[in-house]
């Protein structure tokens, strides 16, 4: 089914693409022990601290809802696959 791709947060921690709907960046003193992005999943009451930053999964939330199914683009415009959600394959 498309968009229920899964977004590793870190920490161990992986959600459903279609169900973020908001990532605010961790700043100052509150920003640490990895801690980089609050991000909002439905049906959690509390945002979950994620190690990575918004940017990071905005492109996992995307790669995993778009059509090429799990795939992103590089910098320079070259399909990268995602090492984790791919090993054994």
């Amino acid at each position: 089914m498309a968009g229920q791709g899964m977004v590793f947060l870190g920490f161990g921690k992986y959600v459903r693409a279609d169900r973020i709907y908001a990532l605010e960046p961790i700043l100052g003193e509150d920003r640490g022990s990895g801690s980089r992005t609050l991000v909002w999943v439905e049906g959690i009451p509390e945002p979950v601290v994620a190690s990575r930053t918004q940017q990071t999964i905005l492109d996992e939330i995307e790669a995993s809802t778009g059509p090429a199914g799990g795939r992103r683009r590089s910098a320079r415009g070259g399909v990268v696959r995602h090492p984790q959600l791919f090993e054994g394959e």
